[in-house]
Formats: structure tokens, sequence, C-alpha cells
């Protein structure tokens, strides 16, 4: 079977035609509508076409696909057995290793996804304070896009009208930009004697805001005694390998990691200082699969290899090649594109002022079909090596010269 029949299949059976919306291929057919296999940095289709890989699952893959020791320790779990009517003795394993890297963990529990982990701190928020107002910034996650305005998806704002929220649960979020002062200061003097948390994710092509935002974000929590919970879903395992926290020094008092922490296993951690975690004693949160062990076994090695080996190191090097890379091609050929903080292991691109999304597109087609699959920017991981990298920039740059 081809990628024109999966794309069809998915478009007849599943709505959005994927159960990620983001993972939905809308630039077919250079891009992929399916990726049927992977190895360290590289990606191939149901056509049997190899990619050199920069969405890396949107995130979740640090190290590489099948990477060997992470596959190792999910294969000897999985002779041990799956998940059990108690915990293993990974979820203690693992967790402990979480109060040993990440600044603001005292305890630490388990789910599968980011956006249920938020969904917990910010229950846990409103139990201790008492109070029940949320401040948003950034995309937290689906279940947790409530406030009108607020990210739907990475990029994209909710619609107005019905959106299968009630106005009353809407009420009581409140979405605000990445290192916009003046709008939190609004929202303080109209919510802060009801403020339980304020959620924040960094915006990745902004990210040196974050020297300044973040002491802003704690003294303003203080201020009004509410929780500040950092979303490091995208920012653990790269940044820092305790997230933007230790990379800027300014600690929160819980924090969600996902994507990076089990090199694609689903797991997520939710973490804080115990006066918050000391909570789900009362504010229950519960999940047969939290304490999973096939993604504890992965997340249990990957935290080992980070600890080992210099790998925050080598994805800060493979990122400032890469977008230091796409930046010259950019430039060189006038792209309508702009990218952000491009010595990163992450970075992400925005179109340029005045500049035509049609002109996006066609490059973004061209690049696909050279064999580079891109996000809006993307990821570098562990197994990128320099030679991929070059052999990226040298695809990409053929393709734009055709356009």
């Amino acid at each position: 079977m081809d990628n024109q029949y999966y794309a069809e299949m998915l478009g007849k059976y599943i709505p959005w035609g994927s159960s990620t919306c983001s993972k939905h291929a809308t630039l077919t057919p250079e891009e992929p509508a399916v990726i049927v296999s992977g190895k360290g940095c590289r990606v191939k289709d149901a056509d049997g076409k190899e990619y050199i890989d920069f969405r890396n699952s949107l995130g979740p893959i640090s190290l590489g696909y099948c990477y060997g020791p992470v596959d190792d320790a999910i294969r000897s779990q999985l002779d041990k057995g799956i998940v059990f009517g108690y915990p293993s003795p990974l979820e203690a394993e693992v967790a402990k290793a979480v109060t040993e890297i990440i600044p603001c963990a005292e305890k630490a529990r388990f789910l599968k996804t980011g956006g249920e982990a938020i969904a917990a701190c910010i229950k846990a928020a409103r139990y201790i304070t008492g109070h029940d107002h949320v401040i948003q910034i950034g995309y937290n996650g689906w279940l947790n896009s409530l406030a009108s305005g607020a990210l739907a998806l990475p990029n994209r704002k909710g619609t107005s009208g019905k959106t299968g929220i009630p106005a009353a649960i809407a009420s009581l979020y409140h979405a605000a930009s990445w290192n916009d002062t003046e709008k939190l200061e609004e929202l303080g003097k109209a919510y802060g004697d009801d403020l339980a948390a304020v959620v924040v994710a960094a915006d990745y092509a902004n990210m040196d805001a974050g020297r300044s935002f973040y002491p802003y974000l704690r003294a303003f929590t203080e201020r009004y005694g509410a929780a500040l919970v950092y979303d490091e879903i995208v920012t653990g395992f790269r940044i820092a390998l305790g997230g933007v926290q230790e990379f800027y020094g300014v600690t929160p008092d819980m924090a969600v990691f996902a994507k990076g922490i089990a090199n694609g296993m689903p797991l997520s951690v939710y973490c804080g200082k115990a006066k918050w975690m000391d909570a789900f004693d009362k504010a229950i949160v519960s999940s047969t699969y939290g304490g999973e062990a096939l993604s504890l076994a992965a997340a249990k090695k990957v935290i080992e290899i980070y600890r080992s080996e210099d790998v925050i190191g080598h994805l800060w090097r493979m990122g400032a090649r890469m977008w230091g890379g796409m930046e010259k091609i950019i430039e060189e050929y006038s792209l309508p594109i702009q990218m952000g903080c491009i010595d990163r292991p992450l970075s992400f691109f925005r179109l340029r002022p005045g500049a035509d999304s049609g002109h996006v597109e066609k490059m973004k087609r061209a690049i696909f079909k050279a064999g580079v699959a891109i996000y809006n920017g993307g990821y570098v991981n562990y197994s990128h090596q320099a030679e991929d990298i070059d052999e990226a920039l040298e695809r990409i740059e053929g393709a734009v010269k055709t356009l």
C-alpha cells in the first residue's frame, strides 16, 4: 500500500485525518501521508522514500528512532510485564531520578500526556490556594485550551462561537501572550484575589525574553499567592536536562515534562515542591496507565544516557549547525520566512511581515520533495550528526533554488 492509499483511508475514517491534528499531512503528494519506519534521524514513508527528519514525532524523539539502549530496556521490561495491579519498582526509581535532575521537583507522579499532567497541576493549585482562576501563556494541550482566544493548537487560536466549552468554564481561564507583562498586570488587577495558577509554555522563537520574563512571573505569582507552573513539555531534555528552570535559574512551584523524557514512549511527569504535590492526597488524580512499566523503563534509560553522555551539548551544537545554516539559506534566497533562536536544539520559523503564505507552501513542498521532513522549523535529536545536517542543508538549498 502506498501513500495515496493511506491518505484516502485516513481522510475517510478519521476526523481531521489523524488522531494528532499536527500530524495530518496537508502538502501531499510531496509530504508523506504516513511514516512506516525510522532509524536514527531518518524516516521512510509508505512509498519507501527516505527523509532526513526534523519533526521527531513532534518532539518526543530526543535520542533517535529505534535507539538501541532504550529499545533494549523496553524489551527487557516486556519480558517481565507491561502494567500491574501495584506500582512497578521503576515508578519509584524514575520518580527519584526526576527529583535529582529537575530543580523544582521534590516529588513526582506520572501520566501519559502533557496536557493531562498540566490539568493535574491546575487541580492541585486550585486545591491549595482555594482559588479558581487560571492564566495560561502559550499552548498547554487541547485539554487546557479553555480561555477565550487561547491556542487550540500550537499555532492556531481557537475560533469564536461554539467550541465545545461552556461559557462558565471558559470564564475561569485567561489567555496571555509570552512576555506580555502589560496584559498580565491587567489580569492580576481583575482576578488576582482569586488566582490559582499561572501556566507558562515558552515561545520557542523568542525564548531569550525568558531571562527577564521568568523572574517577572515568579514575582507576579508570589504577589497573588498563586502557583507558578512551567510547561516544560518541549523545553525539558532539550534546552537543558532540567528544562528552562535549570537554564534560566528561576524555579517554579510545579512543572510538567513529557516530550523527550522517554524517547517516544508515552509518558508525562508532573512534579514540584512538596507543598503543592502533597495536594494529590486529597485533590485526586488517578490513571490506570500512569505507572505503565515499558515507558518508565524507557525513561530510566533515557535519564541515564543524558546523565552519562553530553546529549544536551550535542543537541545545541547540531541545532546551531542546522538552524544557523537554514538562516543563511533564507537570507541568500530571500525566502518568505524568518527563524527564531537559531543557536538552539529547536527552532521555529514565522512568515515574514507582508510575505505571501502561498510562497511558504511552495517552499515546504520543495523541501519535502527533496527528502527533508520539517515542521514549522523543527528539532534535532542525538542521532543527528554533522554529516546529516550538512546533507539536509544541501538538499534544502537545492530545493529552494528551483522556486
